[in-house]
């Protein structure tokens, strides 16, 4: 979707310390690379042939419910987020590719870790950005006929989903906001990304975090973010008190000179995970889309190796492969 570089068709609000009328950006951090070093990179060679396709281990047969948390991996930025008796999906993508178009662009390599059809009642939908590996409208209208679930969501994504899903119910928050659902409240926090869905539309909609709270705990859910210094989790002890959990991306971050901005590495999500003070932490974003150079695998040794330097116990920070089940500890 192309739109006018001088106007923003998303939204439309005041200036601010990370919107100035026309995009938003990161306040003292590294706007995203131009196509010309999207180019070096595509040209510069280097990236890992990953397999065509890797079987699931298993597919999940989610609870109806379930009375404190449980998170199960769907594969790359999806998660089902089953807490406080209420089912959330993380930037839901069912279909095979991540793209504009059915195709060309990243396919899936291992299919969803759970069947579309075998999905609990599903209640909300936090929705980070509008990339197409985290903002799928064919995912989006499947769940909207057969779930009618909140969409929840950072200021200007609400514009794309009305064009293409008029129906939906969206809430939308500015970082710094907040808005109750049900028994849980939705923060919105600031992590370090951009936007797109076409040519001209560059951080016309936000990108977030979200810090949940609710009756069994807080869970932190990152988004997609360059570690940028550890601002996205620095502060987080102190505006929220202890987190039980997070979802920490761990993927697509190679090379270096050009995600570094946009995704943070195995080593940066440890650091995050201490700076957050998180209790526990789920690794996510990797190993269904080949978005990057480095290999499907090479993620989770590298977190290994990060667990390992700090000595933090494997447990604490367990990487989920699509169908994996991850039950958190009693507290």
């Amino acid at each position: 979707m192309a739109i006018s570089t001088t106007r923003n068709r998303y939204y439309a609000g005041p200036k601010s310390d990370h919107f100035d009328g026309l995009r938003f950006f990161n306040p003292g951090g590294t706007a995203p690379r131009g196509f010309p070093d999207l180019l070096k990179w595509q040209f510069e060679g280097g990236r890992a042939k990953w397999p065509a396709q890797v079987p699931l281990a298993a597919t999940a047969k989610p609870a109806a419910q379930v009375a404190d948390l449980t998170i199960t991996m769907v594969g790359h930025a999806t998660m089902l987020v089953q807490m406080a008796g209420l089912n959330l999906l993380t930037d839901p993508v069912w279909s095979d590719r991540a793209s504009p178009v059915a195709f060309a662009g990243p396919r899936r390599v291992t299919a969803p870790g759970i069947a579309f059809g075998d999905l609990p009642k599903i209640d909300a939908v936090l929705l980070s950005h509008n990339h197409y590996d985290h903002l799928d409208i064919a995912t989006l209208r499947a769940l909207r006929a057969q779930h009618d679930p909140a969409v929840i969501t950072p200021i200007g994504n609400d514009a794309i989903l009305r064009d293409a899903i008029p129906e939906m119910r969206i809430t939308t928050g500015d970082w710094g906001h907040a808005t109750p659902f049900g028994p849980l409240t939705v923060h919105f926090e600031p992590c370090h990304h951009w936007s797109a869905r076409g040519m001209g539309d560059r951080s016309m909609a936000l990108w977030a975090a979200f810090v949940i709270d609710s009756p069994i705990g807080k869970l932190l859910h990152i988004g997609d973010t360059g570690f940028d210094a550890g601002r996205p989790y620095r502060d987080l002890p102190r505006k929220h008190g202890h987190i039980r959990a997070g979802i920490l991306p761990i993927g697509a971050y190679e090379p270096r000179w050009f995600m570094q901005a946009q995704h943070q590495n195995p080593e940066e999500a440890v650091e995050g995970f201490l700076l957050a003070g998180l209790g526990r932490a789920v690794g996510h974003h990797w190993g269904t889309f080949q978005l990057t150079n480095e290999g499907r695998d090479a993620p989770v040794a590298a977190l290994e190796r990060a667990l390992s330097a700090r000595n933090i116990a494997a447990e604490r920070f367990v990487p989920l492969a699509p169908g994996q089940v991850w039950v958190a500890p009693a507290v």
